[in-house]
């Protein structure tokens, strides 16, 4: 009875030995393996993993038999999918013609200098990871950056260095 549990088990096992992919397969069967939900299957894999690396996009194309270079592509695409581990908090420049006109530039140029890193990279210590974004819908609040999640508009290089060196010396909380 025992070595019957345990046989069922591992042919449940996914070959990888990574069980979060079983979690892809049921978020693409719940689709019906249907290539129209690539979005939401994106999403899925990314809550599940934390973010998309190649593993986890090729799988998806695979799985919902579409090519790599459209999963990409649309991962790519949208700024809310990332390729890399995101730090303890999170920072995005909107950098769309609106925010780029009003000083987006310089807001970014404000962070890299504060702590010490460059657009699309995270501390070592994991505490902050830094994006850009081509366009976040807040056109009408330009310049914007993005903490945490929470969108803060009319920004000045001085707000957004603040702001930045106050998770950096407050730690990770």
């Amino acid at each position: 009875m025992i070595e019957t549990a345990k046989s069922t088990a591992a042919a449940d096992a996914h070959p990888s030995g990574d069980e979060r992919f079983k979690m892809i397969d049921t978020a693409m069967k719940r689709h019906h393996l249907r290539p129209d939900a690539l979005i939401e299957v994106l999403h899925t894999a990314q809550d599940i993993f934390g973010h998309l690396d190649h593993d986890v996009l090729f799988y998806v194309a695979h799985g919902l038999n579409v090519p790599p270079s459209l999963v990409y592509g649309v991962a790519s695409f949208y700024h809310l999918f990332r390729f890399k581990p995101k730090g303890t908090h999170q920072c995005t420049v909107c950098l769309g013609t609106a925010c780029f006109v009003k000083g987006g530039a310089g807001l970014l140029s404000a962070i890299e200098q504060a702590a010490g890193i460059h657009a699309g990279q995270m501390l070592a210590d994991g505490a902050l990871s830094l994006d850009t974004a081509r366009c976040v819908g807040a056109c009408g609040i330009a310049p914007v950056a993005i903490f945490d999640g929470q969108v803060a508009g009319h920004q000045t290089p001085e707000m957004v260095a603040e702001h930045v060196k106050g998770w950096l010396s407050h730690g990770a909380a």
